[in-house]
């Protein structure tokens, strides 16, 4: 099992209003992704021939974060295509619900400029990851 990906709200991620921003939490989806495809994937995988682009986000802010906030956010996989995969986040702090959000992501060879199918050490990888059931 992979570690939520454990993040330190920067001063810059703040608004006036004191909370993170909401554009901010695609930035952290992102680094979650990173976080669990560095652990799923490894160093070693080429993300020029087997990368994938991002296609849609959805998010939906349940209460804010402040910039003290111990956040963590937990990647699951939501459905597993052809050559596409959605995963959902969920961002907590001291293990209260604050953020929910989703993405579709495409594999994509950016060498040959064209979507693939999903490669079969990265399926393989995205099936170890918790399941999330429709809500």
């Amino acid at each position: 099992m992979i570690d939520s990906y454990r993040l330190q709200v920067r001063f810059s991620d703040c608004d006036m209003m004191q909370h993170v921003n909401n554009a901010v939490y695609l930035n952290y989806f992102e680094e979650a992704r990173i976080h669990y495809f560095r652990h799923l994937l490894g160093a070693d995988w080429d993300w020029k021939k087997n990368g994938i682009l991002l296609r849609k986000n959805e998010l939906e802010y349940l209460r804010p974060v402040f910039l003290h906030d111990p956040v963590e956010i937990e990647l699951f996989l939501r459905h597993l295509g052809d050559k596409s995969f959605s995963l959902s986040y969920e961002v907590r702090v001291l293990g209260e619900l604050r953020t929910i959000g989703s993405s579709v992501l495409v594999c994509y060879d950016s060498v040959n400029k064209c979507s693939i199918t999903i490669p079969p050490r990265m399926r393989e990888s995205l099936g170890r990851l918790k399941l999330m059931l429709e809500q």
